[in-house]
């Protein structure tokens, strides 16, 4: 069962539909919407200051949320991908976005709608990522706009696989021995 407590009288709250994997961790002032699911290994610590998650948003494995104490919450919209071993610090991501793979993102970033953070990028303290683009690097620097395709293909396919990847766990199942 993953772990999901309180900190300060501060209690994680759900909607419906929620995943958690058996070793999933979720703490403190933690507020997600419907359908979202935490993987195996991923982190969502809101004992600092306060995390709130949108609608259909999958954090993936080895993922790590979390804030800097007093000065800078986590804030992610809806239909979000925050991929295996990222890092969300600190920052407030729009809907429709995917964080690849490894990519670190820093205090007071804001990542705009329909963008793309690569795999391995480092998005440094303070940056605007504009509306459409792809941003990719140490540091991130868009390198081209989003079309159609990409979109689809990767945002919005990424989410929906998730929310029908969570469906085929079953927590009340015991282990084999």
């Amino acid at each position: 069962m993953a772990l999901i407590r309180a900190v300060k009288d501060k209690h994680p709250k759900f909607g419906k539909n929620c995943f958690f994997a058996e070793n999933a961790t979720v703490v403190g002032e933690v507020e997600m919407g419907d359908n979202c699911s935490v993987w195996f290994n991923a982190v969502v610590r809101g004992d600092v200051h306060y995390i709130k998650i949108g609608n259909n948003v999958n954090i993936q494995d080895g993922a790590v949320i979390h804030c800097t104490y007093q000065k800078s919450p986590v804030n992610i919209g809806n239909n979000v991908s925050i991929a295996h071993n990222a890092i969300v610090h600190g920052c407030t991501i729009k809907d429709n976005v995917l964080i690849g793979m490894g990519a670190i993102v820093m205090d007071d970033v804001v990542v705009e709608s329909n963008s793309i953070i690569a795999a391995g990028a480092v998005v440094s303290q303070g940056t605007i990522v504009e509306t459409g683009s792809i941003y990719a690097g140490i540091p991130a620097k868009k390198i081209k706009s989003i079309d159609t395709e990409l979109l689809e293909g990767q945002i919005n396919r990424i989410s929906k696989s998730y929310t029908m990847y969570a469906s085929w766990h079953d927590s009340s199942i015991e282990p084999l021995k």
